[in-house]
């Protein structure tokens, strides 16, 4: 089995940067517990989920380490963006928390974005970046709809953003 590709695994942390500022944006119960993972604490933490899922697959299951998993997960966001499962429970307490703006509304969507940001991906990127982040939030409503569900996974490859956080740039990999 061969490795990720870079831009992919600097892709999957781009989207627990925006998860992380959309449920900070949302606030109440659905804001993040802890600070912002840098890029290298955020590999740090993935290396870690990966191998304790490893061990559980070979030494077998055990509560204490399937906690952990669970807690690095959440830490990670994991699958937070593309698991239609995660994507509607997010929007079952996002709307408990009294929702936001940015869940339904591109332009306040491009507000989780910072200025360096939005200029790097100019007025298309950005709008592509909006799009890509809206169409994965409407994984939930499709899930007993097959056909609704298709398009919505259409949507979001079709609106897959460049790499583009600040976060990135000081890492040479932008």
């Amino acid at each position: 089995m061969s490795a990720a590709p870079v831009s992919e695994m600097l892709r999957e942390y781009q989207g627990y940067v925006l998860a992380y500022r959309l449920r900070a944006a949302v606030g109440g119960r659905v804001a993040p517990a802890g600070a912002q993972l840098s890029l290298a604490e955020y590999a740090a933490t993935r290396i870690e989920r990966q191998d304790l899922a490893r061990s559980l697959v070979k030494k077998g299951l055990d509560s204490g380490r399937m906690r952990r998993l669970d807690a690095l997960s959440d830490v990670l966001m994991f699958g937070f963006w593309l698991n239609p499962a995660e994507v509607a429970a997010f929007l079952r307490a996002a709307i408990r928390e009294g929702s936001h703006p940015a869940l339904g509304h591109p332009d306040a969507f491009a507000a989780l974005l910072t200025h360096t940001e939005r200029q790097r991906l100019g007025e298309g990127g950005v709008q592509r970046v909006c799009a890509h982040h809206l169409a994965c939030l409407t994984l939930a409503a499709p899930m007993l709809d097959p056909d609704g569900l298709s398009r919505a996974w259409q949507r979001i490859e079709d609106t897959v953003p460049p790499l583009f956080l600040d976060e990135l740039v000081g890492t040479g990999a932008v």
